[in-house]
């Protein structure tokens, strides 16, 4: 596939280490040794030694080893030399690691490069922040502040709103799965499924709606075709096995169309999936699916293809993007990673970062 980056930023874009025990490191140092065009302008925030081994791990047994040059400050990566990779030490250095093991170091360390690249973000001294896979056990083992938060989402979300001076409450974020054929966002994220189900209700389908339209809008150019799956069954089949569809789901609907929004449904969940899926030779009927709950939304895109697979976070005023796949702590450290979603991911937070966009779009008062 041919690659091609729209309205690339100036301003760098951060790539946070990951958990160190995990493939974050490797697939970071895979992915600036193909040269990919998504790796201009990139730099890691992260751990000198851990992608130095991981460039060593990743080398070929006579290829050239990149060095892994340490800089003082983001503004520095445009002027450094072709194959190399940059890399802003996150405080102290990590130390020796254990590949593939759950520890409170390298969750602590996981959280803090995060936190710094958000804040850089947000206070503009980066163009976007491409996030390396956490461990989520790890990350709650680190202690606070970072065991408050299930996932990066919820530790992005809370630090913008610190920086925003509101509150989590009145900035709502949305989980967007994508990948080259199908793009889905979730209604809710991280939580039971018993949690999920009471979720879905008039203002978090309605606000997911608007937060959807606002950031693909920018991306697409126009209004994107949104169709919304149902909760139940056959989307409740005319509340034979359910009334949220009729309740809930189908007056939030109106309320965005109200405002503008190109939605429909809610579509049978067993379907609608499919009939948003671009194929070759055959245009979609939609452009992105809302889906109810996390695993309702996420399995059809892993389905297709989890290593083309990008994870958008909607709703912040900052561009995040990140991998659809996890540390896998049972590959550490072999070298068999795949860099592939990492590459999607950064590639669209160089289209999003261009698009020059807010995407923070709450309730109507």
């Amino acid at each position: 596939m041919t690659e091609s980056l729209s309205a690339a930023p100036d301003l760098p874009i951060a790539i946070t280490l990951g958990d160190a025990a995990g493939i974050g490191p490797e697939i970071i140092a895979k992915a600036f040794l193909l040269q990919s065009p998504a790796m201009r302008n990139c730099f890691v925030a992260g751990d000198v030694a851990a992608m130095r081994n991981a460039i060593r791990l990743v080398t070929p047994p006579r290829g050239v080893l990149w060095p892994v040059v340490q800089i003082e400050n983001a503004s520095e990566v445009s002027g450094l030399p072709l194959r190399c990779v940059p890399v802003l030490q996150m405080g102290a250095p990590l130390g020796a690691v254990a590949m593939g093991q759950v520890s409170a170091v390298t969750g602590e360390f996981a959280g803090r490069c995060v936190d710094w690249a958000a804040r850089q973000a947000l206070q503009g001294h980066i163009a976007a922040l491409v996030t390396a896979p956490l461990h989520k056990e790890a990350l709650h083992a680190a202690g606070a502040p970072y065991s408050r938060y299930p996932g990066h989402t919820e530790m992005l979300q809370a630090i913008a709103a610190e920086h925003l001076h509101t509150s989590v409450h009145k900035l709502p974020v949305r989980m967007m799965l994508a990948n080259e054929e199908l793009r889905t966002v979730l209604v809710s994220i991280h939580m039971s499924l018993r949690d999920a189900l009471q979720a879905v209700t008039f203002d978090n389908v309605l606000q997911s709606l608007l937060i959807t339209n606002a950031a693909l809008k920018a991306v697409l150019g126009h209004s994107p075709r949104i169709a919304v799956a149902g909760l139940n069954p056959h989307a409740g089949e005319g509340g034979l096995f359910g009334s949220e569809e009729i309740e809930t789901i189908a007056p939030a609907i109106a309320a965005a169309r109200a405002q503008g929004c190109d939605v429909s449904g809610p579509w049978a969940p067993d379907t609608v999936f499919m009939r948003a899926r671009a194929r070759a030779g055959s245009e979609p009927e939609f452009d992105v699916v809302l889906a109810m709950y996390h695993d309702q939304g996420l399995i059809p895109v892993k389905y297709l293809g989890v290593e083309q697979g990008v994870n958008v976070t909607l709703g912040l005023p900052l561009v995040r993007t990140s991998p659809d796949h996890g540390t896998a702590f049972d590959i550490a450290g072999q070298g068999r990673a795949d860099p592939a979603s990492l590459i999607a991911a950064l590639r669209m937070a160089h289209q999003l970062a261009g698009s020059a966009v807010s995407y923070n779009v709450g309730l109507p008062k």
